[in-house]
């Protein structure tokens, strides 16, 4: 979920390394792939993880319990709670177009504000999309490191399996956000800045893509078809999943030119909804290879922090 504003506050962000000034408007209240589409991607990447994964994490009660966690990150943003919503708002997405003009992207949260904050800018306006998806997953990594050594002491392993689910079910969120095109671009709701093509200006496009037309018609059959094979990911995964979301931001101008001959709109078209399955897809696998790279890396030995220094 992008979290938005019921508002339209524009903000004027001075990027001095692009030379380019954008007003960015903030829209409706939406959810990233709504309910059904975030626990469609958990379900489908539970349910296709590979034979060497433990047992209970492929069990039909964590596919449902990981299922049921796709949306849960939307589930924190009652104004009962309004420190977490807006500490976790920025969580959701990363304008890609702010934050490359920075520079490169640090791997560390911290280093990242720290270098927005120098630039005159705010964390919450740029997003933090891929620190939050790296750290879930870090926690993922070191909560399966626990199972291998519990199990191999013979202890109970009953206590972890639960919280090696959430965090899967968690991580689940986030990749999915990352798969949905317009969380990662100021063009997030609507065609800002120089617009030759006529793209859609309004605040509708958001909800309307990801919302009720995923609701509508997508099915689990269709999207599992788009899925890639199971894969380990090779290398640091900060690296990878900020290239899974690169890769993403090369659908947004797609978004638009469907929007733009009603693509959105009921049954859309055969084109539109081939696009979203594929999106759907896309986080899907990206979620299962992720939960399977964490499985596959918390068997290697944990790094001497003294060694290091």
């Amino acid at each position: 979920m992008r979290f938005l504003s019921g508002t339209h506050r524009p903000f004027l962000s001075a990027l001095a390394v692009a030379g380019l000034v954008c007003f960015l408007a903030q829209p409706p209240a939406a959810h990233a792939w709504g309910n059904g589409g975030h626990k469609l991607v958990n379900k489908l990447a539970a349910s296709s993880l590979p034979a060497d994964v433990p047992a209970f994490l492929r069990s039909p009660d964590a596919i449902a319990e990981i299922e049921y966690l796709g949306p849960e990150p939307d589930r924190w943003r009652s104004p009962a709670e309004p420190e977490l919503v807006a500490a976790q708002a920025p969580e959701h997405f990363i304008d890609m177009e702010l934050a490359d003009a920075l520079g490169p992207l640090p791997h560390r949260r911290l280093d990242f504000e720290a270098k927005v904050f120098a630039a005159g800018q705010r964390p919450e306006k740029i997003g933090l999309q891929p620190w939050e998806t790296d750290e879930v997953w870090e926690r993922l990594k070191s909560s399966m490191r626990e199972y291998r050594k519990l199990s191999a002491a013979k202890l109970d392993t009953r206590p972890v399996e639960q919280v090696i689910i959430f965090y899967a079910g968690w991580l689940g969120h986030y990749v999915g956000d990352g798969s949905q095109p317009l969380h990662v671009t100021i063009q997030f709701n609507g065609w800002v800045g120089p617009n030759p093509n006529g793209y859609n200006t309004g605040h509708q496009i958001h909800w309307q893509f990801e919302g009720p037309f995923v609701e509508a018609n997508m099915h689990e059959a269709d999207v599992r078809a788009t899925m890639t094979p199971v894969k380990a990911i090779d290398g640091d995964m900060f690296d990878a999943y900020v290239a899974y979301l690169r890769n993403t931001k090369t659908y947004v101008e797609k978004v638009y030119q469907l929007d733009k001959v009603g693509g959105f709109i009921g049954a859309g078209t055969p084109e539109s909804r081939q696009f979203t399955a594929e999106r759907l897809g896309a986080g899907a696998s990206m979620l299962r290879d992720m939960i399977y790279t964490a499985w596959l890396e918390s068997a290697k030995p944990v790094p001497d922090p003294y060694a290091q220094k």
